[in-house]
């Protein structure tokens, strides 16, 4: 009887034993498949192509039709602006405005009185200076006053001739911008659209694609804007003192004749 006993505790504990080598195989196969998936994710992630990065031109291109002409007209802007940026370097230079060694001949064909040939020197040397000089040769018959008053129209509208040239340049500088601003608004307008069309199925990469395209045509209108604006400032000044100078050699030129006519008035 106890042998018997012994027996079925020995024949237990070998089915114990024999169910626990198979139980320990079942329970580390899932652990061992989650650990592994768990590192070949990352290593998937790792190794997937990154999306390539745009160009300039695909990033303009893909604006469609509205982007494109926004941004021919902005093109258009910056050859315009250019174009009057070399002008004005060519045509508003001291030797043109000023011709070197006419202030002093006239000065001194006025201080002798030859009227005519100081004429025919300022026709001979065009240029702001000489149509200053013209205009108030022309008032000599009715006094200083006359000829001072026509000295101080010509000059000034010599002034606004050569302001009306670069104010274009603030035009553009002023108007690009909006130009830029306005394709932006557009390209987010549309960038929103295909979102709401989607029924919010397009996710952030899509909507951020949508928008820096839209933000080129603003970048672009900076570009166009930021040189014009300082351009124009550095050709105002230069203006102004251009327009001062001419405004002093005027007065020094006509100073022998303002003297004679003083001399005459109070003899």
């Amino acid at each position: 009887m106890t042998g018997f006993k012994l027996n079925g505790r020995s024949l237990a504990a070998a089915i114990m034993a024999a169910s626990g080598l198979w139980l320990v195989p079942a329970a580390a196969i899932p652990a061992a498949a989650i650990a592994q998936a768990a590192t070949a994710a990352p290593a998937q992630e790792a190794t997937a192509p990154a999306p390539a990065a745009r160009g300039f031109l695909e990033i303009v291109f893909a604006g469609g039709i509205v982007g494109i002409a926004i941004m021919l007209v902005l093109l258009a802007l910056s050859v315009l602006a250019a174009w009057l940026i070399i002008d004005h370097l060519l045509s508003a230079r001291r030797a043109d405005i000023m011709p070197p060694g006419l202030a002093e001949q006239a000065r001194q064909m006025l201080a002798q009185g030859q009227s005519e040939q100081a004429r025919d020197l300022c026709n001979r040397n065009p240029g702001v200076l000489s149509f200053v000089m013209l205009h108030g040769m022309a008032e000599m018959e009715f006094g200083w006053t006359a000829v001072e008053k026509a000295l101080e129209d010509a000059l000034a509208e010599q002034s606004a001739r050569l302001y009306r040239k670069i104010e274009y340049l603030a035009v553009i500088g002023n108007i690009a911008p909006m130009v830029g601003l306005l394709g932006t608004v557009v390209g987010m307008i549309l960038a929103f659209q295909q979102v709401a069309v989607s029924q919010a199925t397009a996710g952030a990469p899509q909507l951020a694609e949508g928008i820096y395209q839209a933000l080129v045509t603003t970048v672009f209108g900076l570009i166009v804007a930021i040189p014009s604006i300082g351009a124009f400032a550095v050709f105002r000044n230069r203006i102004d003192q251009l327009v001062a100078e001419t405004g002093y050699t005027v007065q020094h030129i006509f100073a022998p004749l303002r003297r004679r006519k003083k001399q005459e008035r109070t003899s």
